[in-house]
């Protein structure tokens, strides 16, 4: 499925890193919108699925869906920019200023994106507000408080437990961002992205975009959960660690094991070569 190295791997990282913080506002505020709103869509088909049949693992098999679409559109998440734009930084091809500026931008797009998809599918189960029986609805509200006032409840051992759940996760993520620049081929890239996708939905991981929708939908269907037990308990801690899974457990640790990383010129033919070859 046309195969690409590593090392020209890592070298679209850098690119790709590049492109995403010198967007403009307007560009990473719509493709962080879009990218959330995806993600919040894909969720609740997993839940869905998972609700239809009793089992978790046709969820999480499921779910990946929605991040293949959002790679393969160009759109936007903030948690795979974790890993991609550090790397653009270290190799000088962007500023801090600019990778921060990408992530302010795309955190916003996504909390807009997850709202308006929120408010969407409220419209939709509950028939305008007129059927709050739907089975979908508990569900959430049961997950929302999961996701908060669990780990409310362990003090802090909750917030290490959601930490580290979060920098499992987007190692995850992330390797799914990487794993769909090992091939040429859609068809190579949605199976090579499928597969990190499907390990950290499965198994429960913290990812701050879902919950960007998961927490707050929860929260309009009349969950006990409060916006401080949403941001701390879990969104802010969640942000933390899946930046630390993003630059540490895949962009720097990729980076060092590839090192020294080459120009993109060098993995290029030079003009001369060309012209020998054809000769």
């Amino acid at each position: 499925m046309s195969y690409v190295k590593p090392i020209e791997v890592l070298e679209t990282m850098v690119i790709n890193g590049a492109n995403k913080a010198n967007a403009t506002p307007l560009q990473m505020l719509i493709r962080g919108g879009l990218g959330g709103a995806i993600l919040a869509c894909a969720t609740t088909l997993a839940f869905t699925a998972t609700a239809q049949t009793g089992l978790g693992l046709v969820g999480a098999l499921v779910f990946p869906v929605g991040f293949v679409i959002i790679v393969l559109l160009g759109l936007e998440l903030v948690t795979g920019n974790f890993a991609l734009i550090p790397l653009s930084v270290l190799e000088k091809k962007t500023t801090s200023a600019a990778m921060l500026r990408n992530w302010f931008y795309v955190i916003i797009g996504h909390l807009l994106g997850c709202a308006v998809y929120a408010l969407l599918y409220w419209v939709s189960i509950t028939s305008i507000g007129s059927n709050t029986e739907h089975p979908m609805i508990a569900n959430i509200i049961s997950i929302s408080e999961a996701k908060t006032l669990s780990y409310k409840a362990l003090g802090m051992e909750g917030l290490v437990l959601v930490f580290v759940k979060a920098i499992l996760c987007n190692w995850m993520v992330t390797l799914g961002v990487v794993m769909g620049l090992t091939s040429k081929s859609t068809i190579g890239k949605i199976t090579a992205m499928w597969l990190p996708i499907l390990i950290f939905f499965a198994q429960g991981f913290e990812h701050a975009v879902v919950n960007m929708f998961v927490i707050p939908m929860g929260m309009m269907f009349g969950a006990n959960v409060s916006m401080g037990d949403w941001w701390i308990w879990n969104q802010i801690p969640v942000l933390a660690g899946n930046l630390i899974g993003g630059v540490l457990f895949t962009a720097l640790f990729l980076y060092l094991s590839h090192k020294p990383l080459p120009s993109f010129s060098q993995l290029q033919p030079k003009a001369s070569e060309t012209v020998q070859e054809k000769s």
